[in-house]
């Protein structure tokens, strides 16, 4: 009878244990970390093509950043992520933008609805649709915009970066530090990031089903 119970007891303290680590593993899905490795996506672009990280060779790395048509503080970005683009795409680290919004929630993040910003505010840039939200929840992004940089090392991207683009998510004359650039910068110079997290501001991104 001694035996039962001791044997009782120990099955509860085992089961309590997996339970609190399965509670730990679901509570701390936070998404990627700087310096995991992070897994290639294929995802449709406004242009129709599926668009993949590891098909551009030529390519150091990457700027992510997750965004869409309705965010007002998207829509302050627009202008900047261009810019980022431009100054550094032909430095080996090309923007990918991806709305990961349920469409059903706004409209204005329709796939057609991207085409149509894409087109009139000439991204220079891939702007591709998470039609299964799978990249956004890898990633752990929670609001638009949200941004990371990914740098290419050998055939593996790991994470550098994670965070805003910059210090003032609605006046693009009032930003005092460029995370973004700065960080690139760390990179392109052979150095680590200084500054590899900071906090986002902006809208919450819309799940399916929530």
């Amino acid at each position: 009878m001694k035996n039962f119970k001791v044997n009782i007891i120990k099955s509860v303290v085992v089961f309590s244990v997996i339970s609190l680590c399965s509670f730990i593993r679901i509570s701390d899905n936070k998404g990627y970390a700087i310096g995991d490795t992070v897994s290639d996506f294929r995802l449709k672009s406004v242009e129709g093509k599926m668009v993949s990280m590891s098909e551009n060779r030529a390519s150091k790395g990457y700027i992510i950043i997750f965004t869409c048509n309705h965010c007002p503080f998207s829509r302050a970005y627009e202008g900047r992520i261009i810019a980022l683009d431009k100054k550094y795409a032909n430095q080996g680290y090309p923007v990918l933008a991806i709305n990961p919004n349920d469409p059903s929630a706004y409209e204005e993040d329709s796939f057609e609805n991207m085409k149509a910003v894409a087109k009139s505010k000439g991204y220079s840039f891939n702007y591709m649709q998470d039609e299964n939200q799978d990249v956004a929840r890898a990633f752990g992004a929670t609001r638009t915009p949200s941004a990371y940089i990914v740098k290419r090392e050998g055939d593996r991207f790991t994470m550098q970066y994670i965070g805003a683009i910059d210090d003032n998510s609605q006046d693009a004359n009032g930003v005092t530090k460029h995370y973004i650039e700065d960080a690139l910068n760390n990179l392109l110079s052979g150095k680590p990031v200084v500054t590899n997290f900071t906090k986002t501001v902006g809208c919450a991104i819309k799940w399916k089903g929530v």
